[in-house]
């Protein structure tokens, strides 16, 4: 989920529809549509139209379903019944089969391309896909309707020629191969950004074909065969080739759409927005909803009493049937955890992991059949997992969802378990982690998944909701894990020391989770719109207002410390200290615990790089404190602002923990028995890269502008110059003491001058720009023009005390440095 792909991979979701066998199906295939046989009145000939005996031959291959589906030689005809023109439908569009790295490892099999919400219609003697937009309504019956209708006017897809109509008058059929076997850019498999990085020239229509095209009562399924002609493939073998199997899924949606559900910033939630132009406001009234299924008590008046009741439709997931073995009860169990979540809400059983039908027991169940969710298991080095689905767009519905898993994705958690948890955690100190601890890593990953195909986005202030003494007490991490909810990234506690008992080392489940599950998904029996659910939403939410266990961050936050990716705790500062004292403990055994027991040098390569991650992570939690401010999202009837800026007191002492840990040179990083077995050189670069990341992330343009507007509204706040004179007084200490600068600590100071350089220079496109404020005309070119002055002085008599010639050097080439920027001429 992270670059272009992470954009292309939709965060939307899907359905359960529990598998048939076919004799069963069958016969509702044919129920249905002795239900749609109604009679019309007599068809007119039309143009081209044919008798339907002349179209639908005797040698016709028919399958039967939400529209029937006839072969006829090579030509494919869709039977449309008259009564489902006019009908909305939803389009899905995804990858059956692909070359490996399309997307660079992000794109897989089952990965949806498009989803669109259709209707089909008649248009003289042609049928029309139109796509539908629901994003802005307005009710029938207000005469504004013909405006939004006007103004939102629906693109055509593609338009059919009518071939025939049924005997019976009742449907009409089209011919639509060449809609399926073209490159149609509505559904095609290559959006225009691959096209270009591939270079794709054109769809190659000898190799290309429809592979097969079924029926179903509620959808039908087309899988396509493309290859196209591309001067630069994802695999370059010398063809020039990209091959791609896609799923074509067309599902019939609710007559009547679900009742959605309003969305209250205070809870996190995917959702989905429409502008209601029918609305008393001044203006269109923009209204969100959450993205959930759709759970309806068995028995409401049980429900209502408060007895735990079984959904009419649970939420099934399928496992993959290439998932090994070894980890399907892992999974089932991960997927199973939400139960009790959902046993909050009051429903039972409300979803359910299944293994996949054999071929013998349903030979037409496909995981890429829009009916079924599945847990697809994929052979990829990519190191990741995905909770991606399919929604209803008119009213959030989620209709079916597909978690990913990447086959590599337990290598990055059992390096992680090694480096965080390995100074307390003796299990951790292997490369062969016993397998029930990465069976219970693997269940939390597939629930923390499985939440985001429940709707819950990720909820980065979930950890803030403990005291970070508490992690390192046995109980009380075995009781509540290492944050409030399974939606935060908190992975491991990393904060234990050495000597502790009994702790738990890895997330789980916790009280914000029941509480996200109960808002979107208890049955409100008694409110018949979205509307008259609102007080008692909001009445949920305000019970919960002032319990840190129940607030939620967003992932979205540059400047909250208290909603922080991989990070635990209620103190950063406190919590990276005592990360930092383990993963001391962690470098220094590192080649005992990789190396020594492999006899080559690949695992300690590879851990090492890790393990600055490690550090670089916990550094750059303590660096949003300066700066920093604390997000409380609330309404205007609570108390409190929703900003606030962390306090004078806790910067300052940001700042001096970041010249102890960051910026004093981490010798311990450098031992040589790891250094001068994976590589030749580059040790000093390396150290300095990571040193500087967090140095331009302390001097930009975004925390000056912040500490700037902080000052103006309170004279005690910590201010920009308080900020910029103790980051240059702790970063060129060795000035003042008249001792020889390291290397280390000159690369530092030369990548200060860097960016103190790109403060006073750097012309900002106010187009791509991130600012909310007018560096040129603040005082951010004064106050770096001023520091700069003041340390040219500083440099000048320090020059002179110098007691090496490497520091002598250096001090006289910063002073040049610096007269070079500030006088360029």
């Amino acid at each position: 989920m992270r670059n272009l792909i992470s954009i292309f991979i939709c965060f939307l979701f899907i359905s359960s529809f529990t598998p048939i066998d076919a004799q069963s199906r069958r016969k509702k295939k044919k129920e249905a549509k002795k239900e749609l046989a109604k009679p019309l009145t007599p068809k007119k000939k039309l143009g081209k139209i044919k008798d339907y005996d002349k179209v639908i031959t005797k040698d016709a291959k028919s399958d039967e379903g939400l529209f029937d589906v006839h072969l006829v030689g090579e030509t494919y005809y869709f039977e449309i019944p008259m009564d489902y023109l006019n009908t909305d439908m939803l389009l899905v569009t995804r990858f059956a089969k692909l070359p490996s790295n399309l997307g660079g490892g992000y794109v897989n099999a089952g990965t949806k391309t498009n989803t669109r919400l259709i209707n089909w219609e008649r248009f003289k003697n042609k049928i029309l896909i139109k796509e539908k937009s629901s994003s802005a309504i307005a009710a029938d019956s207000l005469p504004i309707n013909v405006s939004v209708r006007a103004n939102n006017y629906e693109p055509t897809l593609y338009a059919f020629d009518i071939a025939a109509f049924s005997k019976d008058s009742t449907s009409v059929v089209i011919d639509v191969t060449n809609f399926y076997a073209s490159d149609v850019k509505a559904i095609s498999g290559l959006p225009s950004f691959f096209r270009k990085q591939y270079k794709v020239r054109n769809l190659d229509k000898s190799r290309s074909f429809i592979n097969t095209m079924k029926s179903f009562p509620e959808n039908i399924e087309v899988i396509q065969d493309f290859t196209y002609n591309a001067s630069e493939p994802p695999v370059n073998t010398g063809d020039e080739t990209i091959s791609v199997q896609m799923n074509q899924s067309m599902i019939l949606l609710p007559k009547v759409p679900m009742q959605p559900r309003l969305f209250d910033d205070r809870i996190g939630w995917f959702t989905l927005s429409k502008y209601d132009y029918g609305s008393n406001e001044l203006k269109a009234d923009r209204k969100t909803y959450l993205r959930r299924w759709k759970l309806i008590p068995k028995d409401i008046e049980a429900y209502k009493r408060g007895e735990l009741v079984e959904p009419v439709k649970p939420i099934v997931y399928y496992l993959d049937p290439a998932t090994p073995e070894k980890f399907r009860s892992y999974m089932k169990e991960g997927i199973e955890l939400w139960q009790k979540a959902f046993e909050v809400a009051g429903f039972k059983n409300a979803i359910i992991a299944k293994d996949a039908p054999t071929k013998e027991e349903d030979p037409e169940f496909s995981p890429e059949d829009i009916r079924y969710s599945v847990v697809r298991y994929v052979a990829s080095t990519t190191r990741n997992a995905t909770g991606p689905s399919v929604s209803d767009p008119r009213s959030g519905e989620i209709i079916e969802s597909d978690i990913i898993w990447y086959h590599n994705h337990l290598r990055s958690y059992r390096n992680r378990y090694l480096l965080e948890t390995g100074a307390a955690n003796p299990s951790a100190r292997t490369l062969n982690t016993p397998d029930k601890e990465i069976g219970e890593m693997m269940k939390m990953v597939i629930a923390h998944e499985v939440g985001h195909t429940l709707g819950l986005p990720h909820n980065m202030s979930a950890s803030y909701a403990y005291d970070v003494e508490n992690y390192r007490n046995g109980a009380f991490t075995q009781k509540n894990g290492i944050a409030a909810t399974i939606m935060d990234y908190a992975r491991y506690n990393y904060i234990a020391q050495p000597g502790g008992t009994n702790i738990r080392f890895v997330r789980q489940l916790g009280p914000y989770d029941d509480y996200a599950i109960n808002y979107g998904y208890r049955y409100i029996s008694e409110a018949q719109s979205a509307d008259a659910e609102k007080e008692v939403l909001k009445s949920w939410i305000m019970a919960k207002a002032d319990n840190p266990k129940y607030k939620f961050g967003k992932q979205s936050s540059r400047f909250d410390p208290t909603a922080q990716t991989e990070d635990i705790g209620n103190n950063s500062i406190l919590a990276s200290t005592y990360g930092l004292k383990n993963l001391k403990i962690v470098a220094k055994n590192l080649p005992k615990w990789t190396s020594d027991h492999t006899d080559n040098y690949d695992d300690l390569e590879e851990l090492y790089g890790e393990m600055l991650g490690v550090w670089s992570r916990y550094v750059g939690h303590v660096v949003t404190h300066v700066g920093g401010v604390v997000e409380d999202t609330k309404n205007p009837s609570q108390e409190g602002d929703v900003y606030n800026p962390v306090s004078k007191v806790y910067q300052k002492s940001a700042i001096q923990w970041l010249h102890k840990n960051a910026f004093e040179t981490p010798i311990w990083l450098m031992d040589k028995s790891t250094l001068q077995n994976i590589n030749y050189a580059g040790y000093t670069d390396r150290i300095r890269g990571v040193q500087s990341r967090h140095l331009n992330n302390l001097l930009n343009f975004e925390r000056l502008g912040r500490l700037i507007d902080h000052k103006a509204m309170d004279a005690s706040n910590y201010s920009a110059l308080g900020m910029l004179r103790d980051v240059r007084l702790g970063i060129w200490l060795e000035t003042k003491t008249a001792s020889n600068v390291s290397v280390f600590r000159r690369n530092l100071q030369r990548a200060y001058l860097d960016r103190m350089t790109y403060l006073m220079t750097e012309n900002l496109d106010p187009k791509r720009s991130r600012q909310y404020f007018n560096v040129n005309q603040s005082d951010v070119r004064a106050l770096v023009r001023g520091e700069l002055n003041q340390l040219k002085r500083t440099l000048i008599v320090a020059s002179k005390m110098a007691l090496s010639t490497e520091t002598k050097y250096h001090y006289r080439d910063c002073i040049e440095r610096i007269k070079n920027v500030l006088d360029p001429k």
